[in-house]
């Protein structure tokens, strides 16, 4: 999955990593971790972070069939 989050941050006036966790619960480590692509957010939290940005959230997550999936299917 990638996503938008970083460039989103960015033009939402440079809102760093640490206030976008405050605003929806997580910590700036798991923020930096979503926007690296190593970490994939629950759908609430994907929703949440959608919304701070006014956004939805396929505007802010892209899934690629294909891409790492480790499960097989």
């Amino acid at each position: 999955m990638t996503n938008e989050v970083r460039l989103l941050r960015f033009l939402a006036q440079d809102m760093t990593q640490a206030e976008l966790g405050k605003r929806v619960g997580l910590t700036r480590q798991t923020i930096a971790a979503i926007e690296q692509g190593r970490y994939s957010p629950s759908l609430d939290v994907a929703f949440r972070i959608a919304h701070v940005f006014g956004k939805g959230i396929d505007d802010v997550f892209h899934w690629q069939p294909g891409g790492d999936d480790r499960n097989g299917d």
